[in-house]
């Protein structure tokens, strides 16, 4: 019997504990959806007083995997003096997880990877031309101080790859022409959405929800929720998310903020500082199936970013049903359709109230089914598969090498 191919999976989290990311949603998305003739390993982080450095034998969303945590952290969703990227790559050093394929969703790593023989896949998450060379102040990557340096590494490194996979297509363009001689290896590759627990309800039964979950939080029944779900990072830009909120002049509405980070208490201060204390709610983190039930009840899903990718949590809402409000970041603005959401037409807060004012005054003109049907091509099934797909042909191609 052939012996099943191995996938090492790279990335400094612990899908057990509550991490809040798009890289952490598409990870688990490929473990849940791996094909049996695959073997999983996961090299990621642990508790402090985790067996660190030793392989286990798990099982995540009933798939059984080894996993490795690699580095002890005690939050990682708040950056200590010592960033974990850091961390967890200078832990590589002297290490060899050479596979038959290996997934990388940060470049530092794959600099101690060089010798490892298996083929490698690099998953690139943002516009990184943008993301790198920013010279926006709110951008807090560490690489801004010193793009050259990241470039200079990435070149050193990139010729690795089998593939490099791109979910932006500015960042595709990029790639493509500054890596010209690597242009077949370079791919599009669509983001995913787990619609077994992301997906729609009828109209009904989401006025209900919402009326329900307002009545928990002691508000009136007409409430309409606006959602964010993010890292509170100065690349979602929080605070202008919460300046664009303060200028809405629509009555009845309350801001739910998911998630957790560095800018949380700064987050604290501005809803204090804007007189907004009584209709924003910080849920903290929130799990999956809890995420699932707020973009459900939701009457619009905003996201302030300063630069993106194409980000899950915009994929989440809309397979929920839920219209999307955006600034002009990443691939949102490509893929939403006139009755999907709306782009502000600039980065301020006027701009961005008036696009939410158009979604809340105009809920019929965002239907659930058209929340959906942009979504429906982004179902991790499919997109898990494509990728399986070519790693298997791959693999037996390799096989009927040797033989």
């Amino acid at each position: 019997m052939t012996r099943k191919p191995i996938l090492t999976i790279f990335y400094q989290f612990n899908p057990w504990q509550s991490s809040i990311g798009g890289i952490q949603t598409v990870i688990r998305s490929f473990i849940k959806y791996a094909p049996d003739k695959f073997q999983i390993r996961l090299v990621g982080t642990g508790k402090p007083n985790s067996a660190i450095g030793v392989w286990q034998e798990a099982d995540y969303a009933g798939r059984a995997i080894q996993f490795m945590p690699l580095v002890g952290i005690e939050n990682d969703d708040v950056r200590g003096l010592i960033p974990t990227s850091v961390k967890y790559t200078v832990a590589l050093i002297g290490r060899n997880f050479a596979s038959d394929f290996m997934h990388f969703h940060r470049i530092e790593p794959t600099l101690f990877a060089l010798k490892w023989r298996g083929e490698k896949s690099l998953f690139v998450h943002n516009d990184i031309q943008q993301q790198v060379n920013s010279t926006n102040n709110k951008n807090a990557i560490l690489w801004k101080y010193f793009p050259q340096g990241y470039f200079a590494l990435e070149n050193a490194v990139i010729k690795q790859f089998t593939q490099v996979y791109v979910c932006n297509t500015e960042a595709l363009k990029f790639y493509r022409q500054q890596y010209s001689n690597l242009v077949e290896r370079i791919n599009y590759v669509k983001n995913a959405v787990d619609n077994e627990i992301f997906h729609s309800i009828t109209l009904e039964h989401k006025q209900k929800q919402r009326k329900h979950f307002a009545s928990q939080l002691s508000l009136a029944d007409n409430t309409q929720f606006i959602l964010f779900a993010g890292r509170l990072h100065p690349q979602k830009d929080p605070i202008l998310l919460l300046r664009s909120f303060a200028a809405l002049k629509t009555a009845q509405v309350h801001l739910l903020i998911a998630g957790e980070g560095d800018l949380a208490n700064e987050v604290r201060a501005e809803i204090d500082s804007l007189g907004i204390s009584q209709q924003v709610t910080m849920l903290g983190a929130v799990d999956r199936q809890k995420m699932a039930e707020l973009y459900r009840l939701a009457s619009v899903f905003i996201l302030t970013s300063v630069y993106e990718g194409l980000p899950i949590v915009v994929l989440e809402a809309l397979a929920c049903g839920t219209p999307i409000v955006t600034t002009k970041a990443g691939e949102t603005p490509k893929i939403l359709t006139s009755d999907s959401g709306v782009v502000a037409r600039d980065r301020t807060p006027e701009a961005i109230a008036e696009a939410l004012q158009q979604v809340l005054l105009n809920s019929a003109d965002y239907p659930i089914e058209a929340c959906v049907r942009v979504a429906r091509p982004y179902a991790a099934k499919t997109v898990i598969k494509n990728v399986y797909d070519r790693m298997w042909q791959n693999w037996q191609h390799q096989n009927l090498s040797v033989a």
